[in-house]
């Protein structure tokens, strides 16, 4: 990847945690640990992947993004910020009523956001509806979805592998943040899902795996692969952090749904803006 290339994006990510920081300390609630951990992945799908239009949201051909684990709704809604959807002050209305941004995802009121979500399996379910209806309309674009490690614990997300393989949805890409950690504690404890590579090779999906989930390099070597001719869905399965960026919520499960309290939020902010400076 271009070096200039490379650091607007890490640049672009460390406001995206800034923003989830902000936004859930502000709140006094949400989930700052599983955003963090795909606040890379979203930096590069709306800077650099997705054919997105922010003066038409509803651009018919744009490609969509569904976040099946809806409750990391604070990194999508900081992406969408930095893109220019809403503006950056709306983060500090999180969960706030009569305010725009919702606890999880509503693609009612919230400019960008593709589908409406949080009951965790059933945003793959709808991605794939999304695909299938593009192929039937003779349309272009991609559709991506996000899903936890821990979510694919549902038996719906394997019924939506299943139809995705069978129709062939080869412009579907779904990418599984597996960073080992679910709400009650290590994926391998509470009821793994491993191998989760195989499991979606046994439904057809091409499988692709990217060893570091904030390495932009290695970010963009596996999406280029992804657009690389197959007619099968694909699927990513990233290795994350939870928590990432943030020294004291990395590789902790307690900070799955957990907000900063004011001393926690100074030093996350503290730690996010020395690593902005830096770059």
């Amino acid at each position: 990847m271009d070096l200039a290339k490379k650091n607007e994006l890490m640049k672009t990510a460390c406001k995206v945690r800034m923003g989830v920081i902000e936004a859930t300390f502000r709140a006094k609630s949400g989930h700052p640990g599983g955003s963090l951990s795909i606040s890379d992945l979203l930096t590069y799908l709306y800077f650099s992947e997705m054919n997105v239009d922010v003066k038409n949201p509803q651009w018919e051909d744009r490609d969509r993004l569904v976040l099946s684990k809806g409750h990391t709704a604070p990194g999508l809604y900081s992406v969408l910020a930095q893109k220019g959807y809403f503006p950056e002050e709306e983060l500090k209305g999180l969960r706030q009523v009569g305010r725009l941004l919702q606890g999880h995802p509503d693609m009612k009121t919230i400019p960008g956001v593709d589908m409406s979500s949080g009951s965790l399996g059933q945003g793959i379910s709808v991605a794939c509806g999304m695909a299938l209806s593009a192929k039937i309309s003779n349309k272009d674009y991609r559709v991506f979805t996000i899903l936890g490690d821990g979510e694919i614990e549902e038996g719906m997300v394997w019924e939506a592998a299943m139809f995705a393989g069978h129709y062939k949805l080869n412009n579907l890409v779904a990418i599984v943040d597996n960073n080992g950690l679910q709400i009650d504690g290590k994926l391998s404890e509470v009821c793994s899902p491993e191998p989760i590579d195989a499991k979606f090779a046994a439904f057809n999906w091409r499988v692709l795996l990217l060893d570091d989930a904030h390495d932009f390099d290695k970010i963009e070597q596996v999406f280029n692969e992804a657009k690389t001719p197959c007619d099968k869905p694909t699927v990513i399965i990233q290795k994350s952090v939870k928590g990432k960026g943030v020294s004291f919520m990395e590789n902790s499960a307690a900070w799955h749904g957990t907000a900063p309290n004011a001393e926690q939020y100074e030093q996350a902010m503290s730690e996010l803006k020395a690593a902005y400076a830096a770059l």
